[in-house]
C-alpha cells in the first residue's frame, strides 16, 4: 500500500468519526502539511492559551495536526499580515482577538491590511468578559462606592491597561465616561505587569480578562468589583454586574471580546463552509466546552457571517469612543 494511502488508513482507524471532514480538507493537509494557526501575542497569555487548547480538539476532528505559532507585534496585527499574504488553501489561519480587528483599525496610524477588506471570516471561536478588580487595600466594594470614590477624588485615580488602544483600556474608559467620573491611565505592556501594580498597590484597578483574573480573586490577592457582561459569569457567580449596580449610565453595560479564526481573502466558499464545520464540531467536545467555561469563557459558534457582523457592528462602536487615541 503507498504510504499515502497507509498514512490515511491509520488516520480513519483512529478517528473514524472525521471521515466526512478529513475527505473534503485540502489535499495538502491530508498529505501531513499541518495547518498553522496564527496568534499575534507571547506564548503564556489568554490568546495564545485559548489557541492552543482549540487546536489541539481541531487536530483530533480533522485528523491532521494544528500547530499554534505566535508572532507578537504591531497591536497583535502582525500575524493578521501573515495570513493576509498568505495562499488560500486553508493552511494558514488566523485566531485573532477582538481588538485587532475592531480597535486597531481605529487607533493605529498606520495599518498594513484592512480586516474588513484582506481576511476571510471562517469561524467565532468564544466570547470572553472583562472583570474590574481592585487592590485589596481599596476602601470601595461596589461599583456605587467606586463611582461615588471617583466623584469625590476627580483624577486621583489610576487604572492600568495591557497597553493604549486595548479592549481593557478602553473598556475602563468606557465605564469612566458612562458613569461620570475621570480617572488616569497607565499603559503597561501586558496585563501581566498591571496586574502586579494593582496587588502591590501601586494601581488602584484594572480590566482584565476573567479567565486570567480569576486565580488573582479566589486566592485573596485582588478584589472583584464588576463584569463587563450583561449577565454574570459561571465562573465569578458571586461578582455582580455594571449592570446590576442601577446607575443610568450602566445599564446595558456590554463590553466584551471575542475570538475567530480568519483566512486569507479569496479562499473559496467550498473551503470555508467545510472548515466552519470542522471547527463547530472541535469546540462540540466535551472536554474542550469544560474547560472553556472553567476558564469563563462562553461558548459563541456559528457561521462566518456571524463572525463578520460582529466584526463591522464593533468597529462602528470603538470608533466613538476611540477620537483623538492614536497608536504609532
Amino acid at each position: 500500500m503507498p504510504h499515502s494511502l497507509r498514512r490515511l488508513a491509520a488516520t480513519l482507524i483512529l478517528a473514524p468519526i472525521t471521515l466526512a471532514t478529513l475527505a473534503a480538507f485540502p489535499a495538502a493537509a491530508q498529505e501531513g502539511q499541518p495547518i498553522r494557526l496564527m496568534v499575534g501575542y507571547s506564548a503564556g497569555g489568554p490568546v495564545d492559551q485559548g489557541a492552543r487548547l482549540f487546536s489541539v480538539a481541531l487536530t483530533k476532528e480533522l485528523g491532521t495536526s494544528v500547530i499554534v505559532e505566535n508572532k507578537p507585534g504591531a497591536n497583535a496585527t502582525l500575524a493578521g499580515s501573515e495570513v493576509v499574504r498568505a495562499k488560500t488553501d486553508g493552511l494558514t489561519l488566523w485566531f485573532a482577538a477582538s481588538p485587532t480587528i475592531t480597535i486597531s483599525p481605529n487607533v493605529m496610524s498606520k495599518m498594513s491590511f484592512d480586516p474588513a477588506k484582506d481576511l476571510t471570516p471562517v469561524a467565532p471561536i468564544l466570547s470572553y468578559y472583562n472583570v474590574l478588580v481592585v487592590n485589596t487595600k481599596e476602601p470601595f466594594k461596589t461599583t456605587q462606592e467606586l463611582v461615588a470614590n471617583g466623584k469625590a477624588n476627580p483624577q486621583k485615580l489610576n487604572y492600568g491597561s495591557a497597553g493604549v488602544g486595548g479592549s481593557n483600556h478602553l473598556g475602563a474608559l468606557l465605564f469612566a465616561k458612562r458613569s461620570g467620573i475621570e480617572m488616569n491611565h497607565i499603559p503597561y505592556k501586558g496585563n501581566a505587569p498591571a496586574m502586579t501594580d494593582v496587588i502591590g498597590g501601586q494601581l488602584n484597578m484594572m480590566l482584565d480578562i476573567i479567565s486570567t483574573a480569576s486565580p488573582y480573586i479566589h486566592s485573596g490577592k485582588v478584589r472583584a468589583i464588576a463584569v463587563t457582561s450583561p449577565q454574570r459569569n459561571a465562573s465569578l457567580p458571586d461578582v455582580p454586574t455594571f449592570a446590576e449596580s442601577g446607575i443610568e449610565g450602566l445599564k446595558g453595560f456590554d463590553v466584551g471580546g471575542w475570538y475567530g479564526v480568519y483566512g486569507p481573502k479569496g479562499m473559496s466558499p467550498e473551503l470555508v463552509v467545510k472548515l466552519n464545520k470542522a471547527m463547530n464540531a472541535a469546540l462540540a467536545q466535551p472536554e474542550l466546552r469544560k474547560r472553556f467555561k472553567e476558564l469563563g469563557y462562553e461558548e459563541w459558534t456559528g457561521a462566518p457571517k456571524k463572525l463578520a457582523e460582529r466584526g463591522a457592528k464593533e468597529r462602528a462602536m470603538w470608533a466613538t469612543v476611540t477620537q483623538g487615541i492614536v497608536v504609532d
